[in-house]
Order: structure tokens, then sequence, then C-alpha cells
């Protein structure tokens, strides 16, 4: 039986303990031909020695500028080896039979791009975060998680899950790598969307689950999340051009009124700010190309 090469690609942001966990649990694994890669992002000073006690052999790569969740796992994939890339988040742990399965789905159907798997929340395993998107609605900029149990070993979803998400290297190459202009949220929606135009189907594997212990990184709600989670579904939009001449006057008159009461309710002042800047660099900072909104 031949074992292709597997990079696990993990982004550790200011915390360390957690990416231990993960590779504690990476550690565990008993697949033969593994590579994994921690990109320490926004790292000012050299904490190898601490991940390669939980995981001698891991590889570290140091980033001093915090470039983001899309461009940290890029530079993941650039130091990669592997023949197939599995993106997991470093609030998730994952357990024995992970990445056989995920194989397992690739060589079933060669039409495949991704394959993530089910997200279960870390405190409460018997719950589903993640079984599946639903589409984008063209008016409100949303979509849904799918969060109930599937009879079927795998169904399509129209995005993959960035938390969890196994990409073959040849997939990566022919459809580009996760764009970077999103910096956080939004950017494997974005990336769903590449590989689906190129003809590939995005899976999710019923049978297997990853635990997610959500939003360690910028909290559950935070002006951080506030922002990039608001300034990129403006971006989102703009690029998908779904309706977005039905979007944005939804959005402005609609859903920016609604945040900015429960913000002023709660005398949440930085998420007020967060929120007025995400709309301001959404729409007029010509870098995310406001000038093509009529």
């Amino acid at each position: 039986m031949s074992y292709p090469i597997v990079t696990i690609i993990t982004v550790n942001y200011k915390q360390p303990g957690v990416t231990c966990e993960l590779l504690d649990t990476i550690a565990q694994l008993k697949y033969p031909n593994l590579e994994t890669i921690v990109v320490d992002n926004g790292q000012l000073y050299d904490d190898s020695f601490l991940f390669k006690y939980h995981l001698p052999g891991v590889k570290v790569i140091n980033v001093k500028e915090n470039v983001g969740f899309a461009g940290a796992n890029n530079i993941g994939i650039h130091n990669s080896s592997g023949e197939y890339i599995l993106l997991l988040n470093n609030d998730t742990e994952i357990e024995k039979g992970l990445i056989k399965g995920l194989l397992k789905v690739f060589k079933k159907d060669k039409n495949i791009g991704a394959v993530s798997p089910v997200l279960t929340y870390y405190d409460h395993p018997e719950k589903i975060q993640f079984a599946g998107f639903t589409k984008i609605n063209p008016l409100t900029g949303r979509n849904r998680l799918i969060q109930k149990h599937r009879n079927s070993a795998t169904t399509t979803t129209p995005y993959i899950h960035g938390a969890a998400v196994m990409i073959p290297k040849t997939v990566i190459d022919k459809c580009g790598l996760m764009p970077e202009e999103y910096f956080l949220y939004y950017e494997e929606l974005e990336w769903s969307r590449q590989i689906t135009k190129r003809g590939y189907e995005l899976k999710v594997a019923n049978h297997l689950q990853v635990r997610h212990k959500e939003s360690v990184s910028t909290g559950k709600s935070s002006p951080l999340k506030v922002y990039y989670q608001n300034r990129n579904r403006i971006h989102f939009m703009r690029k998908s051009k779904l309706k977005i001449n039905l979007f944005i006057p939804f959005y402005l008159l609609f859903s920016v009124p609604k945040s900015l009461f429960r913000f002023l309710i709660h005398k949440e002042k930085d998420k007020m700010k967060a929120l007025i800047d995400a709309i301001k660099d959404g729409l007029i900072d010509p870098k995310y190309g406001a000038q093509q909104i009529t």
C-alpha cells in the first residue's frame, strides 16, 4: 500500500499553548508519511524548541510580521513537500484515522478538489459545528453552517471550512493559493470559489470528525472579528457580483444600524469603531476596488 506525503499546516498566532495541544494529538497519529509545519505568525521570538518538544521533527517557520491567516497558510504551502495539504486551525484536535479517511475520499473521485471533515464543538463533541455550508444569500451576504448529521458518506458543499481541510497540491497549483487580500475571514469562501470555477467539487466527509475550540485566537466577539468579518463581507460580495446593488442598500440600511444599536446598548465603543472602519475600508478604500461600486 502506498502512502502519499501529507503535510499538515497550522498557524500559530500568540497561542503557543493551544498549538502545543494540537501537536500532541498529531504526535499520536500513525500515518507513516507525514510532515507537519507550524507557521508562527507575528512572532518576535523563536519558540521552535517548545513546539519540537511536543512534536519532534516539526518544521517551524517564524514570520515576524502578522501576514494574516491566508498569508501564513500560503507560507506553509510554499515550504511543504506534501502531495496533499491538510490545513488545520491550531485550535483543533484530531484523532487517528483522519488522514487515511480523507485520502480515501480523493481516491474515489478524481474530480474532488478539497475535503473537509465534520467539525464538532470541543467542549460538546456531540454537537456539530460544521457539516457543510449553505450558499451565500445574495441579499444579506451571509450563509449558514449546516449543523446536523448527514446520512451519506460524503456530501457536496459550496464552501470548504478553513479550520480543517485537505487539498491535493495539484489542485492548489491549478487554482492558486488562498487569497491573501482577505487577511482574516471569508478567505476560504473565495478560495472555494476559485476551486469550483476550475470544475472541481468540494466535499464534506461525514464519517470523519475534528474537534474545534472555536475562536480561540480572535475571541468569540472582538473588535478584530467585527472589522474583518464586515470588511470582507463587502469585499466578497463585490468580487462575486452577487446582486451587489441589492446587497449594499440592505447592508447599510438594515444590517449596520442593527449592529451599531447593539454595540451602543452594550457600550462597546471599540466594536462600533471597528464596524465603521470596516465599512469605510470595504466601500471607500481603493485597495479593495471600491471604485467599482455603482
